[in-house]
């Protein structure tokens, strides 16, 4: 046994999380060897120098020369059937209302598993949904061919052949992916052994793959990935593992499927110990300006509606506002609420002609419009929906949601200029925008989400907030 190699071993789970057994001791030799004589030191002193000056270009060069990226697109075939048969339909109806989709990759590699993601995607997923998708690894070297999209042919032996000749083309002898694939994903280097409250933002995921990778972790950094990754699931979202890799038959906070001959896990939807709201002094939820409050009532069904929706059960908060009395379901924000409820639900003609009577009445009500807007960005030219988000925006500069959706619309139409405008001043009026503004009309998603979101959508158009 070679003491050099332990301690190798140590600093590579000190510093990237990583665990390697003696079946990988070739592998350390070489790394250590070619990355000692590479700064012309003797192998124990690099391995005091970084024990005591760990430099960050270092460990990614070291995180570059011990992992292994060999992969394929479509690998283990049988989970992307799930995503595609089970797991997107039900995150297509979750998702209605914001009609947006948001999927990670942990340990991506050199691009092939988020790039099937989006092949799966633009199969299933309507073309006026925004589907966002995000590739981590801590390999910048991979990251950067990742961001290329160019591969071998042999990367394609599983990829069903509708899909190859659809979204890939021949280029040098290889292949290129198609660029409407590409505009869907970001690469980001990031090491799991960090936390990143954005990157890792509560409910900001409606899919997570974290494929073969955690066996490579210590336990505790494993145990933080785990945690990090079902925080960051959406009720109701899904995580895929690798083969080798398991949770044990009952993790805390998800539920074990099997289907297409494979196992996955879904995040259970949370449950509320009761549905009565909290004292007014405790609520976090804040009220939105224009909303007449009646003065002798508290307005406890809108409230226990309220309740319902911020723990993800939707029907029983659409049963509260339709179980309302008539004096409590005529105020312009119950009515919002059912629109946006219903919307949410896809009964978007319902949900429109709701919210089209409270403009007829008040059109001057910014949060109306707004769900007539979303109500019609399924209209193949989306001037329906233009106009209204126009006019919520315009009505309350301060709204943030209509500006999202302005900018989303824009990028769909290849209006790029117009679309960086629209989602830069989105990302600014996220950061102030009401929670209950969040809660009514964000899909389900959070405001980091949403934030990310934005982001992302506004690096795929060339631009950067």
């Amino acid at each position: 046994m070679r003491p050099d190699l332990d301690r190798l071993r140590a600093l590579l789970a000190d510093r990237l999380g990583m665990v390697f057994d003696e079946k990988r001791d070739d592998l350390l030799v070489e790394v250590l060897r070619t990355r000692a004589e590479r700064h012309r030191m003797a192998e124990r002193d690099y391995l005091d120098r970084l024990t005591v000056d760990p430099d960050r270009a270092e460990l990614r060069a070291l995180a570059e020369a011990v992992t292994i990226n060999e992969t394929y697109f479509f690998r283990n075939i049988e989970q992307f059937h799930a995503l595609g048969e089970v797991v997107i339909p039900e995150r297509l109806r979750d998702r209605a209302s914001v009609r947006a989709l948001r999927l990670l990759s942990v340990g991506c590699s050199s691009g092939e598993e988020p790039y099937t993601l989006a092949a799966v995607t633009a199969e299933r997923v309507p073309p006026d949904w925004h589907v966002s998708i995000v590739g981590l690894d801590i390999n910048a070297a991979v990251l950067r061919r990742a961001a290329a999209g160019r591969y071998g042919t042999w990367s394609l032996r599983e990829t069903p052949a509708s899909i190859r000749q659809r979204w890939f083309h021949p280029r040098d002898g290889g292949v290129e992916v198609d660029e409407r694939l590409r505009a869907r994903v970001q690469f980001v280097e990031h090491n799991v052994v960090n936390d990143d409250p954005v990157l890792w933002a509560h409910r900001s995921y409606d899919v997570i793959f974290c494929r073969n990778m955690l066996m490579y972790l210590t336990p505790e950094v494993r145990r933080g990935t785990i945690a990090r990754i079902t925080r960051a699931l959406a009720p109701g979202g899904y995580l895929f593992l690798g083969h080798t890799d398991t949770l044990g038959p009952r993790p805390e906070g998800l539920e074990v499927r099997h289907t297409h001959g494979t196992f996955y896990y879904h995040r259970v939807a949370e449950r509320a110990a009761a549905v009565t709201p909290p004292p007014v002094a405790d609520r976090q939820v804040r009220t939105l300006p224009a909303a007449p409050v009646p003065s002798t009532n508290r307005m406890q069904g809108y409230d226990r509606a309220l309740a319902l929706l911020r723990v993800e059960r939707f029907q029983d908060a659409l049963a509260a506002v339709e179980s309302m009395a008539e004096s409590e379901a005529r105020l312009p924000r119950v009515r919002v609420l059912r629109g946006a409820l219903l919307a949410h639900a896809g009964d978007t003609g319902r949900a429109a002609e709701l919210c089209e009577r409270l403009v007829a009445e008040d059109g001057l009500n910014a949060d109306a419009h707004y769900v007539i807007g979303v109500c019609h960005e399924g209209d193949a030219s989306h001037a329906t929906a233009s106009r209204h988000h126009q006019l919520a925006a315009y009505l309350d500069p301060g709204f943030a949601m209509p500006r999202m959706r302005l900018g989303l619309l824009a990028k769909q139409a290849g209006d790029r200029q117009t679309a960086a405008r629209e989602l830069d001043r989105a990302v600014t009026l996220l950061r102030g925008e009401t929670d209950e503004r969040i809660l009514l009309f964000g899909g389900g998603f959070g405001r980091q989400p949403l934030i990310a979101l934005c982001r992302s959508e506004l690096q795929a158009v060339g631009s950067a907030s």
